[in-house]
């Protein structure tokens, strides 16, 4: 399937309110999960036996609930009770990893707590768009994203420098870059989301910063397909666990430009709303 295929109708917005797609998203975020799972038996140390086995059952279990979606046009019923039973159960074992590793109750092998955590929380965003749609205001779903992804996208940045090797020296000042790029992309993120609990009609300043954080992102996925191409000809020092863990940043950094090149225009679009609106009544 096409990267872009599963993705293409999620956000949907129509008058003003977008909300998510949940098959479409399920599609997405159900590989995610089946990877995370992966990288995460890939990171634990030989003698954890049990903790690999867990891993491993749900790389099954994802595995089969993606072939699952596969095969239906509608995310309902027991395939829609079976997959938030199982994103909530992953998140749980998420969380026993990071707890474990906090009180210094196992050995972390190649698994950071920040990683952990991380994952955490992008299983959490996942059983949040599983439950009920709630459709917003496409400018407060976009400054939502945005907070959401530009957090992923700069600890991506900062798991990918303390994963190559010492020697790419070229390749960790290029990420260092864009990791300051994406700290103040983020903070800014944060503070125009604050402003918009003010509820402004319209707010032109989102609409110039998404631009840019469209910009970085693009410019941040190459970066991504570029190691990842790297490190598939065996061209890259690393202790990457697979290759595969390059593609799946990169593929989450394609989510989120789609997101927010579907987003934009309805902002833009709904304030010329607003803005006809508001010339109707002063007329």
């Amino acid at each position: 399937m096409h990267k872009n295929s599963m993705i293409k109708k999620s956000p949907q917005c129509r008058k003003c309110l977008c909300e998510f797609n949940r098959l479409e998203e399920a599609r997405f975020w159900s590989r995610i999960m089946e990877e995370h799972a992966l990288f995460i038996k890939l990171g634990l140390p030989a003698d954890q036996p049990a903790l690999r086995e867990k891993a491993q059952e749900f790389i099954d279990r994802f595995a089969v609930l993606r072939k699952r979606l596969n095969k239906v046009c509608k995310l309902e019923g027991k395939l829609l009770e079976d997959l938030i039973n199982a994103v909530k159960d992953i998140i749980e074992f998420k969380a026993k990893l990071l707890r474990l590793l906090i009180q210094c109750k196992a050995e972390p092998g190649s698994n950071y707590p920040l990683l952990l955590d991380h994952i955490r929380r992008e299983a959490m965003h996942f059983l949040n768009l599983l439950r009920t749609p709630v459709a917003k205001d496409p400018l407060s779903m976009l400054l939502q994203e945005e907070v959401f992804w530009l957090r992923i996208m700069k600890e991506h940045i900062e798991f990918i420098i303390h994963l190559l090797d010492p020697s790419e020296r070229e390749l960790i000042n290029q990420a260092q870059e864009l990791r300051k790029t994406f700290s103040r992309l983020l903070e800014t993120a944060r503070d125009l989301e604050s402003m918009n609990e003010t509820k402004p009609k319209r707010f032109n300043t989102v609409l110039r910063f998404t631009k840019d954080v469209i910009n970085s992102t693009i410019q941040l996925r190459n970066f991504k397909a570029a190691a990842f191409e790297l490190a598939k000809l065996c061209k890259l020092l690393s202790i990457v666990s697979t290759p595969l863990l390059l593609d799946h940043v990169r593929r989450e950094a394609d989510k989120f430009i789609n997101e927010m090149k579907v987003l934009l225009p309805e902002v833009k679009k709904c304030t010329s709303a607003f803005r006809e609106n508001d010339k109707t009544l002063s007329d």
